[in-house]
């Protein structure tokens, strides 16, 4: 999961993008980049790190021009930080193109040796973002006739990546003297919007992960970028869109709305933070049907992402609602950091119990879902530590069984905690009196009540079903055996997360 922030402006366009990618932190903290055009030169930096620690004021004063991409990367597949992935990419032929990209290819492999066998480009990094790159850049060679670029061959080049790449893919790419581009993969699984902000020198257009980026910069939404479908915007302001993609499905991930959008983000018309609220009015239900005759005294959420679930669960049942854990903010998300020893050790950093909260009394904790166990089983001993009677675990999302391959960084089949387990035995796993998980119908009808033209959804983490078709359990083998090397080879390795900066001007 990546956070990806593109604008075409009327004035420098490097402050905007800083800010954009400041709200955009909580999709990706390994890595940062900005891009910025002027006229044919592209100005690049980018860094291992946080968005306030990557640029400094001397970036900052280097990425001049009014046209601008950024990326914040978190890394998948088991991937480590590297400064080689970092993005956004860049390739010098045809024009001179840079490209950011959230999601995950699932035929990266197969791309990168038509790549090497085929068209002749070479493939630097693992990052299948490169490879994305590479593949539009030779897309748009083929059908690009001069220097003067229609648009009839760039939407011609994305019709083309549609078809040779399969998974998920939100992009923001420009091209040297010519553009920005943006275009989202044809079952809309990773979300893409659009934005714009009338000024006296005329229309700035703006793409991002989520609307709280447009939101924040001033600019108003205008709509999401549909699936399959590819937007142009041109250094003056003209902007373009063409569907090309034969065909296409609105499929969004359900769990950016469970766990990594913001809540005032609004994403496939659907308003986070209410669809929260939905899930919490459906997982009172059934905690109401799990535990009739239990006596619950306080609902306490496990900070951030599980408050407005906790909130309407607690109003649902007619019990008392207390925060009962305050959150260390300067601690990385547990969920996207390496290995499992810096995980525990960061648990008891990031949360500390109200004492007063816990003793003696029976406590129903609420998180937005239970991935590993590790955190969860942390969390129960640090309320029992603090005096709890009992503690009951909801999880707003339904169990956690299968990894996902469209750009979220799932451990293997065998590290979390569901697969295999009952609920009885995954309730003994992490110390609760008794577990209780949202039902997946339960779940996708929360989202679906905000938006009804949004019917289905890509939930194959809960379900073991993969939307694009192409996964089957030997592809799930290989992604793990992958994995199980890389945290093989990285285990004795200490996480650096400000290992250095790159820095180049590109023409």
């Amino acid at each position: 999961m990546c956070g990806i922030i593109g604008i075409v402006a009327q004035s420098p366009v490097n402050q905007l993008l800083y800010d954009g990618l400041l709200v955009l932190q909580h999709r990706g903290q390994d890595a940062a980049g900005i891009v910025t055009s002027e006229g044919s030169r592209f100005h690049l930096h980018k860094g291992a790190g946080l968005v306030r620690d990557v640029f400094r004021t001397r970036n900052m004063r280097s990425l001049s021009g009014n046209l601008g991409i950024g990326h914040v990367r978190y890394p998948t597949a088991g991937s480590a930080s590297a400064i080689s992935e970092a993005q956004p990419f860049y390739v010098n032929s045809p024009f001179g193109i840079v490209l950011a990209h959230n999601g995950n290819l699932t035929n990266a492999d197969q791309l990168k040796q038509e790549m090497f066998t085929l068209d002749r480009r070479h493939i630097n990094t693992n990052s299948d973002s490169e490879a994305l790159l590479n593949v539009f850049a030779h897309e748009l060679q083929v059908r690009a006739s001069s220097i003067h670029l229609d648009t009839e061959a760039v939407f011609g080049a994305v019709a083309a990546v549609h078809q040779r790449c399969k998974g998920a893919y939100a992009v923001v790419a420009m091209i040297a003297g010519q553009g920005l581009l943006a275009f989202r993969d044809p079952n809309g699984i990773r979300p893409l919007v659009l934005g714009k902000n009338e000024t006296p020198a005329g229309t700035e257009y703006m793409v991002a992960s989520e609307s709280v980026a447009i939101d924040t910069l001033g600019f108003q939404l205008v709509r999401d970028i549909a699936p399959g479908e590819a937007i142009f915007i041109t250094p003056e302001g003209q902007l373009f869109s063409q569907q090309c993609a034969a065909e296409t499905s609105l499929t969004p991930c359900i769990f950016e709305f469970v766990y990594f959008a913001r809540p005032d983000s609004v994403i496939d018309g659907v308003s986070v933070y209410q669809s929260r609220l939905f899930m919490g009015e459906n997982l009172a239900d059934k905690v109401r049907r799990i535990l009739p005759q239990v006596d619950i005294d306080v609902v306490i959420p496990i900070p951030d992402t599980s408050r407005a679930s906790a909130l309407q669960l607690a109003n649902h049942l007619g019990l008392p609602y207390r925060e009962g854990f305050i959150k260390n903010r300067y601690i990385g998300r547990t969920f996207i950091m390496p290995g499992q020893g810096v995980r525990r050790k960061s648990v008891r950093q990031k949360l500390n119990p109200i004492a007063v909260e816990f003793k003696g009394k029976n406590v129903l904790l609420v998180d937005d879902s239970i991935v590993r166990g590790t955190t969860s089983r942390e969390i129960v001993q640090m309320a029992r530590d603090a005096g709890a009677a009992k503690v009951y675990f909801a999880s707003a999302a339904p169990p956690v069984r299968f990894p996902n391959v469209y750009g979220i960084d799932m451990p293997t089949r065998k590290e979390l905690l569901a697969t295999g387990r009952t609920h009885e035995e995954i309730a003994a796993e992490i110390g609760a009196d008794e577990i209780i998980y949202q039902e997946l119908d339960a779940l996708e009808y929360a989202v679906t009540r905000c938006n009804f033209e949004v019917k289905q959804f890509e939930s194959s983490c809960f379900s073991g079903k993969y939307v694009t078709g192409d996964i089957d359990d030997a592809y799930l083998d290989r992604i793990e055996s992958e994995r199980n090397d890389s945290t093989n080879s990285e285990k004795d390795k200490d996480l650096d997360l400000n290992i250095g900066v790159a820095e180049q001007n590109l023409m």
